[in-house]
């Protein structure tokens, strides 16, 4: 038993297919999430939460994960900036304990990073930071893929100022929806992941005032409380989710297999020796995925001194997840046929759903470009 009840997963899981067909925000979902002290799970006790680690959330996750991916790719993201408030706090920059004081009081955090066509992702913005002259910023640019797009009341967002003395500077913030400035685009309509509503958010003036500008640090790679903070828990809890869709293929080929029945030999498809072995090797590839997201969220909290290599090794546990979780999927619909085909059994949906881990960043390119450059140091003329 986990922090989330089987009662709540059940009832999420009873709507995810619905919201996937009408391609809508689970607004029940997050109704009951909050309820039940989710967004506050991850937030400390001192700060009024449930104290919950790394590796426990992240179990939370996967959990939830099983039951209705787009609503757990959705919290993921309001769990992250949590992740990042912690961090932060624990490194010694206290503007974190807004993060989570606002999440025990009921805050929902989104997550508007990405931005269209820019693969340097969270090393530089393309979104233009204007300081105010008194420690604030106002935002300027268009973010993609932003989660919780109808419903989160705190946005983490991030700008270049390029007007500044000592520029460039990447500049981190907390806008809020109340602060206005922004604008939500109708534009989510995709493969998988609907539930997510993901939608485009231009921010046309979107204020943050000092007191909630989290950072302003140079671009490119960094160990910056807050850098390290979002990518630290972006890449895990991202890992987690995904595990989560791989280990929810399985059980849904087990139980279609035990139901089937062979014509030609006359007996269930769970008998069949190529269907056993195909499921197996989908169990065992997931059986790995686990034990590396649960060490890497332990030696993250205890903050090993793994200086740069943390970025690596950050990816690659989001990467082998997401793969080990595509090849699952696959796996399944070869054991349990054409019937994974219609759009009305689960296994299409978590087939379209967990494409969308091999885009989200780090993609497999970043990840052994990143590693290589490790390795091999960086390349020569």
């Amino acid at each position: 038993m986990g922090f989330l009840n089987e009662d709540l997963l059940e009832r999420i899981h009873s709507r995810a297919e619905r919201y996937d067909r009408e391609n809508a925000f689970p607004f029940e979902d997050y109704k009951e999430l909050k309820e039940a002290g989710y967004y506050a799970a991850f937030v400390p006790k001192e700060y009024g939460g449930a104290g919950l680690t790394l590796a426990e959330i992240a179990k939370e996750q996967t959990r939830l994960a099983k039951a209705a991916p787009g609503t757990a790719l959705g919290i993921n993201m309001h769990q992250i900036i949590v992740g990042l408030g912690r961090h932060m706090v624990s490194r010694g920059n206290m503007k974190g304990e807004q993060i989570l004081r606002g999440a025990a009081a009921g805050e929902l955090y989104g997550f508007g990073i990405s931005e269209p066509a820019n693969d340097r992702v969270l090393l530089g913005s393309l979104t233009e930071a204007r300081p105010d002259g008194k420690g604030g910023y106002s935002f300027y640019g268009k973010k993609v893929f932003t989660s919780l797009a109808p419903a989160w009341t705190k946005l983490m967002t991030f700008g270049r100022d390029s007007a500044s003395a000592d520029v460039p500077k990447s500049v981190f913030a907390v806008l809020s929806r109340e602060g206005g400035g922004f604008q939500i685009l109708d534009d989510w309509d995709t493969m998988g992941m609907r539930a997510t509503q993901s939608n485009s958010t231009v921010l046309e003036g979107a204020h943050a005032d000092e007191d909630a500008v989290l950072a302003r640090i140079d671009e490119g790679p960094s160990l910056d409380p807050v850098f390290l903070g979002i990518y630290a828990n972006f890449e895990i809890l991202l890992a987690a989710t995904y595990a989560g869709i791989g280990d929810r293929a399985v059980e849904v080929a087990v139980e279609t297999v035990k139901k089937r029945r062979s014509v030609m030999n006359d007996a269930p498809y769970s008998d069949d020796p190529d269907i056993r072995r195909i499921i197996a090797t989908a169990a065992v590839e997931m059986d790995g995925i686990h034990p590396h997201i649960e060490h890497i969220s332990n030696a993250f909290e205890a903050f090993e001194d793994r200086g740069f290599l943390w970025l690596p090794q950050l990816s690659a546990v989001k990467h082998r997840a997401v793969e080990a979780a595509l090849f699952s999927v696959q796996q399944a619909v070869r054991a349990c046929g054409g019937s994974s085909y219609y759009n009305s059994r689960e296994l299409s949906r978590l087939y379209r759903d967990v494409v969308a881990g091999l885009f989200q960043p780090s993609d497999a390119e970043s990840v052994y470009s990143g590693w290589a450059a490790m390795l091999l140091g960086p390349k020569s003329k």
